[in-house]
């Protein structure tokens, strides 16, 4: 095996994915080792690609077999890191999921805006703003279709909507989590629509989606297009194909509640799932995943089309997270630290893997790039793109990833990770020795963490403050 830097070893020891590199993968068929990653400069036609952008909804960071999970398979996913670029440090913008989708849709902090500060959003009164640039809108002026499918958690109607903030089409709910069969969501309404009217479909709605973006893939489209595809699986409530017994009695206590806090006790869920169901729900997103990229292979597309996997934050009760401790809410590396494929083969090569730090707002700044597409001026982007290192082999500059939330605070640079609890301690880790988070360096290095902390505190002095 080649010599490899103590930084790969040390996201290879903390991922459990030494047999994937090895080319043993838990769970995934035998197939020659990953090598690091290498750009292919001078690669490809000019042509600007489709963009696909895939998001799972609560996934856990080791919940991919090709993650380390050993009891979930996920051939289609392993498979499409097997094409691409394996990420083993990205990241999410956030713990949960609309400041996540907000930090993704515009490039920036959550915090830039008044909508991101909701953790998530909950009601009608919040949503991102439709004057603010989007990836969807800045990519609709540089001549690109645009669609979303699926879940937009970033306000509700009649103020906010995909299509009010450049998306050409949407079909897909606009709350953070429904019943999968009857599409009651978290305001205990009907959650599905087409454009802007209400549309209904009684069957599992993985399947409703899975249709839809094979669909819009297959069309016979005159002009590039960027399409944002986003599960609601495996977020609870904890439903498989085939559970419309118990998506009945969920359903039943929706329209029977006569509270918020009702309607959220019965979609948490919290007396229903187990490790077995929660691995069916990861492989039907698999299965899923798998049904949309046979139809873009069919297409005649693939070969230029830029597909992105991630998930919007990290792992709820049921993931498989070793060896990151916290989980969804949190900024330790269970909360925030997201598996993420890139595939271009045009491009980019297969059967590679990255250890460089990135997160949601990168890959913002990226797709603009890589699509010919430029940021607005009046709002600059907190994300550095990664084009140059993916197409040239250009080395990523040193810069701090950020995240703010309440009750906790997260900045990485490059191997340290500077983290306050929601007691006020402050921390300091070596994410290359430590990807679990138990050995606080704090003492050891106060120097460090003053200069990381103060890093923190410039950031965060330019954002928007949490109401109240």
């Amino acid at each position: 095996m080649p010599e490899i830097s103590r930084r790969a070893l040390g996201a290879l020891v903390g991922g459990g994915a030494v047999g994937a590199v090895a080319g043993t993968a838990t769970g995934a068929e035998a197939a020659p080792a990953e090598r690091p990653f290498r750009a292919r400069p001078g690669a490809g036609s000019g042509r600007r690609p489709n963009v696909l952008v895939i998001l799972g909804d609560d996934l856990g960071w080791a919940d991919l077999s090709s993650y380390g999970a050993p009891h979930i398979k996920t051939p289609n996913l392993d498979r499409l890191a097997r094409q691409g670029v394996r990420f083993t440090d990205a990241y999410s913008g956030s713990s949960t999921c609309s400041p996540t989708r907000f930090s993704l849709y515009t490039g920036r902090y959550p915090g830039r805006t008044k909508g991101g500060l909701a953790e998530p959003i909950a009601d009608r009164s919040q949503g991102l703003d439709p004057n603010h640039p989007t990836l969807a809108s800045l990519l609709k002026k540089a001549g690109y279709a645009t669609a979303l499918i699926g879940k937009w958690h970033c306000g509700w109607l009649p103020d906010y909507s995909p299509t009010k903030s450049g998306w050409d089409e949407f079909f897909g709910n606009h709350g953070g989590v429904l019943e999968y069969y009857s599409k009651l969501g978290q305001l205990g309404d009907h959650d599905l629509y087409e454009g802007d009217a209400e549309y209904k479909d009684l069957r599992y709605y993985t399947t409703v989606l899975t249709e839809r973006a094979v669909e819009y893939v297959g069309r016979d489209h005159d002009r590039p297009w960027l399409l944002n595809l986003n599960f609601t699986t495996p977020h609870w409530p904890w439903l498989a194909e085939g559970d419309e017994e118990t998506g009945a009695e969920i359903a039943a206590k929706i329209r029977a509640a006569t509270s918020r806090a009702e309607v959220s006790k019965a979609l948490n869920h919290y007396d229903g799932g187990s490790v077995e169901k929660y691995t069916q729900m990861v492989e039907s997103l698999d299965a899923a995943v798998g049904e949309v990229l046979a139809a873009l292979r069919r297409s005649g597309q693939e070969e230029n089309t830029v597909v992105l996997f991630a998930s919007d934050n990290g792992g709820e009760r049921w993931s498989y997270l070793w060896p990151l401790s916290g989980g969804k809410f949190s900024l330790q590396e269970g909360g925030i630290r997201v598996p993420t494929i890139l595939r271009w083969p045009a491009r980019i090569d297969g059967r590679q893997v990255s250890h460089e730090p990135n997160f949601s707002p990168d890959w913002t700044a990226t797709l603009l790039e890589l699509a010919g597409a430029r940021p607005d001026p009046a709002y600059p982007l907190d994300g550095t793109s990664l084009a140059g290192y993916l197409l040239r082999g250009e080395r990523l500059p040193e810069r701090d990833l950020f995240w703010r939330v309440r009750g906790n605070r997260a900045l990485r640079r490059g191997d340290w990770k500077y983290y306050r609890d929601d007691k006020g301690t402050d921390h300091l880790y070596n994410l290359a020795a430590d990807s679990r988070e138990q050995a606080d360096l704090a003492p050891d290095e106060p120097e460090l963490l003053t200069e990381l902390k103060g890093s923190w505190e410039k950031i965060a002095a330019g954002l928007l403050p949490y109401p109240g």
